[in-house]
């Protein structure tokens, strides 16, 4: 698994990493191509005699790959490879690498972020306080949202890894009783994880951290939403579609559930009309634009491991390999 004796690298959506990030070059002689963005007709020409496509949202599907007989290497500047065809790469010995364990402290911090501000009602109160009611109060505090610790409160989390981990963690540190939960269908998991259903029915807070494949696409709809607490909050901070968005929006309208934090959406950027849009009027929702994930010292992590994968490759010694090769 060598490159070509001068590769043509291609970076097709630059812009996705901040302007500040610096991309060091990769340590043999190479030919580098850069694109703040890439519209998906402009894919072709733009990979034509590349070796190594990076990448972290723009889609490489068959019809696009067929058309790219140089290519040896995606690399995808992020966790998640939903963007790229893994099962023609894996069938054309095209490797696929992903970026894993950057963003293992700041994406947690992400997630207590939003429960803390939900649980505590922060904006709420924060537009009380706009709004004069504290000057109205008779008293020297007032208290027109509930306030709800986290010690003692039951943690849901759907899906393990580096990520699932780390919330744990910091969850536990809070005095949370914090669960795994097993794959949804199945009623007896092991290694000490709870039913989904369990999961879903008795967590005050629950937190997605799993993939978005086909089996795991609107994972929580409307029947999730029905067994949930009704003060229980919902955080995602993984993938949009792992939510039916109209089934959140009827729960989260109908007072069913206590609230949401999510930093994704499906697609992104959501459009103006789209349903996590429409609920950004809520005292019990709050929408970040995916970036759980951004702060300086993680994006520059990430950066260095991409360039690191791109080295490794060219070496014959390839790492977080998702496709065309042994994965690992």
């Amino acid at each position: 698994m060598t490159l070509p004796s001068t590769p043509k690298i291609v970076f097709l959506d630059r812009e996705t990493l901040a302007p500040a990030i610096r991309l060091r070059p990769p340590a043999f002689p190479h030919r580098w191509e850069e694109h703040q963005r890439t519209a998906p007709e402009q894919v072709p020409e733009r990979l034509d005699g590349a070796s190594v496509a990076v990448i972290n949202k723009v889609p490489l599907r068959e019809p696009v790959l067929e058309r790219l007989p140089d290519l040896r290497l995606i690399a995808v500047a992020a966790t998640g490879t939903d963007c790229v065809d893994t099962a023609w790469c894996d069938r054309h010995g095209v490797a696929v690498c992903n970026i894993r364990g950057y963003a293992v402290h700041t994406v947690p911090e992400h997630v207590f972020t939003l429960i803390l501000a939900l649980r505590r009602s922060l904006l709420p109160y924060r537009r009380s306080v706009e709004a004069g009611r504290w000057q109205e109060a008779r008293q020297f505090c007032f208290f027109d949202h509930p306030v709800l610790d986290l010690h003692g409160a039951r943690l849901g989390l759907i899906g393990g890894g580096s990520l699932g981990s780390a919330v744990a963690t910091i969850g536990r540190a809070f005095g949370m009783d914090v669960v795994f939960a097993g794959r949804k269908g199945d009623t007896a998991p092991a290694d000490g994880r709870l039913a989904f259903d369990e999961v879903i029915a008795t967590s005050d807070v629950i937190s997605l951290h799993c993939p978005l494949r086909p089996e795991t696409r609107g994972l929580i709809g409307a029947a999730e939403f029905a067994r949930m607490k009704p003060e229980a909050l919902l955080i995602n901070t993984a993938r949009g579609g792992l939510v039916d968005e109209a089934a959140l929006t009827e729960a989260l309208r109908a007072g069913r559930i206590g609230g949401a934090g999510f930093d994704v959406a499906m697609p992104e950027p959501p459009p103006a009309d789209a349903p996590l849009m429409k609920l950004l009027d809520l005292p019990n929702f709050i929408l970040t634009p995916h970036v759980a994930w951004a702060a300086r010292g993680a994006m520059q992590a990430l950066a260095d491991q991409l360039v690191d994968l791109i080295d490794a490759f060219e070496q014959g010694r390839p790492f977080n390999l998702v496709a065309g090769g042994p994965k690992g």
